[in-house]
């Protein structure tokens, strides 16, 4: 099943054309990667996908539905979720509260968001954690708790927008883990990465776009053996057998 269809999505600035005809599909429980260089445009194709900015030109299609347009909040609600490449915890307030925010998407009730966000600090094994302030955390669990955030909406897709940026390579690993733990649980996920080697362990199909188009699609494998990616991106070093 076919849970996100871009069909010639296009998103323009001005003489800036950040977004070039892009088309590409995720189907359900995949994890899907978006790779390519700095500027060429992954950021502002989440934005259009999520909400943030409405596509110049082109279809988006959620879940059987054409999105174009919808706001962030009506998306959000519809199970599309996002995070963010700069987390912005209320800093002042504990991890639980943070989380609590997220879950009244789905609820009017205090105690219901409040036993959806302990369940999802559970599933993240961040429970601990739970009454610390968030203005306090490592750049890790920060990390963390933007996902705890997002998957307190219930999500069938989650965008995550550069999530393992600032990691050491330790805790590159374990988000690695948590991500493939997140979509057995059943939620899809759309992910863009710089980390390489991240990508390309979580990843089932990968996009990847270069001045706002898309320049190759595949595995891991064959984007990391794809000769167009390599120049305009990998680099020489990186092809593998």
């Amino acid at each position: 099943m076919i849970l996100l269809e871009v069909s010639g999505m296009t998103k323009q600035f001005g003489g800036l054309r950040a977004v070039d005809s892009l088309d590409l599909s995720i189907e359900k429980g995949q994890i899907f990667g978006l790779i390519g260089p700095n500027g060429a445009g992954k950021s502002t194709a989440f934005n259009c996908i999520a909400g943030a900015f409405a596509p110049t030109a082109g279809v988006i299609t959620f879940n059987n539905e054409k999105i174009n347009g919808q706001k962030p909040w009506d998306l959000c609600k519809k199970g599309l979720a996002r995070t963010f490449q700069i987390v912005k915890p209320f800093a002042s307030k504990s991890v639980l509260y943070n989380v609590m925010v997220a879950s009244f998407v789905t609820t009017n009730s205090r105690s219901v968001a409040e036993e959806k966000a302990i369940k999802v600090l559970e599933s993240l094994s961040f429970s601990d954690k739970k009454d610390i302030l968030s203005g306090n955390l490592t750049i890790a669990d920060r990390k963390r708790l933007e996902i705890a955030r997002a998957l307190a909406t219930e999500p069938k897709l989650l965008l995550l927008d550069e999530v393992m940026a600032g990691l050491r390579p330790a805790e590159v690993d374990d988000m690695v883990q948590v991500l493939k733990t997140i979509r057995d649980q059943g939620t899809t996920i759309f992910v863009i990465e710089h980390i390489m080697r991240a990508i390309m362990a979580l990843s089932d199909r990968i996009v990847v776009i270069q001045f706002g188009k898309k320049i190759a699609e595949g595995t891991p494998k064959e984007i990391a053996n794809n000769e167009n990616v390599i120049k305009a991106y990998l680099g020489e070093d990186y092809a593998v057998a």
